[in-house]
């Protein structure tokens, strides 16, 4: 584990959380999801962290931490783009979408842009198969879209930083 200042303390919150939780019933992936909003993943010292004050094997923590796609082994970025691979919008294209933005963002799907500002994710149906096909970034519905609409979307989250 990082021995810094910052991490001891969100160790400890951590700590405190897992001590409280351990009394109730199936307290896993609660504690799991506190750690995730603590550190921002599910890094492996966290993980080991975990296991240790809970009693069980890493494995188990592990196991949990990779099935559940809630779960992140890694930070994202500031801003989590989703491009929908469902059916209609793979119908419609949606590959080229997702090869504009990792193109512009110079990174693959499942990854994080080295500035931290982007976390590239192929997703499932997004439920707007309507305006297929579809990309979300953080909150935000982008619909119909075409590769070339990719830069001037981005653009705009490059400049909220």
């Amino acid at each position: 584990m990082t021995n810094t200042a910052e991490n001891q303390v969100k160790y400890d919150e951590l700590k405190v959380y897992i001590s409280e939780m351990m009394e109730k019933p199936g307290p896993l992936m609660p504690i799991m999801q506190k750690a995730q909003d603590i550190f921002g993943a599910l890094s492996f010292d966290v993980q080991r962290f975990i296991s240790e004050e809970m009693g069980i094997p890493m494995t188990d923590v592990y196991g949990v931490a990779t099935f559940y796609s809630q779960f992140a082994l890694e930070p994202k970025g500031k801003h989590v783009i989703g491009v929908c691979m469902g059916t209609a919008c793979y119908v419609k294209k949606a590959e080229g979408v997702l090869n504009a933005l990792a193109d512009d963002l110079q990174t693959a799907p499942g990854n994080t842009t080295p500035d931290g500002l982007f976390t590239l994710e192929a997703t499932r149906c997004l439920g707007c198969c309507g305006l297929a096909p579809v990309i979300m970034i953080d909150d935000q519905v982008y619909g119909r879209l075409k590769p070339e609409d990719i830069p001037g979307i981005l653009d705009i989250y490059r400049k909220k930083q």
